[in-house]
């Protein structure tokens, strides 16, 4: 059996930005949440593609918490890393920001996303694991952990 590979949080890091224009806009002139879940979705699929070397998949939308707006002109910053993995699922936190003419930013959204990773038969192949390193990540990296036991259970549960 061969050793399983380790990989950084850095090493799957990604940072995007788009700038808002009209075609991104609701009717109240506010970012329309659905295009924020594309790009967050993309995002997420960056990190976890940086990290399993492979296809990957959506497979859930854990958390997804609107804090604010943001409106025409404002850069949309999205910053997602690897916050824990299992065998072959990868657990992405993506944080958006509303970045302003000035360069000030202020946090819009976070949200948590499970991606796995796949063959090229959609079957699940394992991932290499995650070095912990400080204690921000290893906050996270548990706080990972029970939101992957919640989601096992709710799963068993037919959720």
């Amino acid at each position: 059996m061969t050793e399983r590979k380790m990989k950084r949080v850095e090493d799957s890091m990604v940072e995007q930005s788009f700038l808002l224009m009209p075609r991104h806009l609701n009717a109240a002139g506010h970012l329309f949440g659905g295009q924020l879940l594309a790009w967050i979705d993309e995002t997420a699929g960056i990190v976890a593609l940086r990290h399993a070397q492979c296809n990957v998949v959506t497979v859930a939308v854990d958390n997804m918490y609107f804090k604010a707006g943001a409106g025409i002109n404002d850069v949309v910053v999205l910053i997602g890393r690897i916050t824990h993995v299992g065998r072959s699922s990868m657990e992405v936190r993506i944080d958006s920001y509303a970045e302003k003419l000035d360069g000030t930013r202020t946090m819009i959204n976070r949200a948590y996303f499970v991606m796995v990773a796949t063959d090229e038969n959609q079957k699940p192949v394992e991932v290499p694991g995650l070095i912990v390193e400080g204690v921000t990540q290893q906050i996270e990296w548990e706080a990972g952990e029970k939101r992957s036991q919640l989601r096992k259970m709710r799963r068993s549960e037919g959720y």
